[in-house]
């Protein structure tokens, strides 16, 4: 496998902006396309849209749930995944709730995400647990880690992209410890250049949540 086809298949291209009109996501969808990156992640009004365009390709589609503050109900968050993935989506990542983790309610973090990963994984579809590591200290990413062992999840993300920073060496080191060695990272904020995703890929990420990706993959085309 070529260095380009490995690392765009390590790319979640991600089209999530509130701003973006349809003819940008339109865009975006074909631009993953042409990439052959490994999904791309739209908001849930555009899953049926972007699996219609990704239709006969090897990207998959992604989409988010309970974004960006995973404070929507259990209930809520499990509606959204099956919808998602009645329209096409095969991949959910979903957002824990940050405020229960703060406040010390593992208990409901956990039963919370239990219900959506078995939702999904009933569906044959997988689940990346975002934890927004910029609101948490190392202790709370440990403590987040640990529940997504216990859950099953099939990946633990480092953030939305919306928080005050996103992924970053320091906090990667600490869930990659804290994690089971099957649990896989995704990096997701602030991943705009090559040698950027080449650092997400040495600390242990198999899946990189980005909007640059043409910036990060024409390096290794023109190569």
């Amino acid at each position: 496998m070529s260095a380009f086809r490995k690392l765009a298949k390590m790319i979640d291209h991600s089209l999530l902006s509130p701003t973006l009109t349809a003819a940008e996501v339109n865009a975006g969808c074909l631009l993953a396309r042409k990439y052959d990156v490994a999904s791309v992640c739209v908001r849930p009004c555009d899953v049926k849209k972007a699996a219609d365009i990704l239709d006969g390709s090897d990207v998959i589609v992604s989409t988010v749930i309970g974004f960006p503050h995973g404070t929507t109900t259990t209930a809520t968050k499990v509606a959204e995944s099956l919808e998602a993935m009645d329209n096409g989506a095969v991949e959910l990542d979903v957002v824990m709730n940050i405020g229960a983790m703060k406040s010390g309610n593992t208990t409901a973090v956990e039963n919370d995400l239990k219900a959506i990963i078995e939702t999904a994984h009933e569906r044959g579809a997988k689940v990346k647990v975002i934890l927004e590591c910029c609101y948490l200290n190392a202790d709370e990413i440990r403590a987040a880690c640990g529940i997504c062992n216990r859950v099953n999840a099939d990946w633990a993300k480092t953030s939305t992209g919306y928080g005050p920073y996103g992924a970053r060496a320091e906090d990667l080191a600490i869930m990659r410890e804290a994690l089971l060695p099957h649990i896989q990272m995704k990096a997701a904020g602030g991943v705009r250049t090559l040698e950027a995703a080449r650092e997400m890929a040495a600390l242990g990420c198999t899946r990189i949540g980005a909007t640059a990706t043409a910036a990060i993959l024409d390096p290794l085309a023109d190569r």
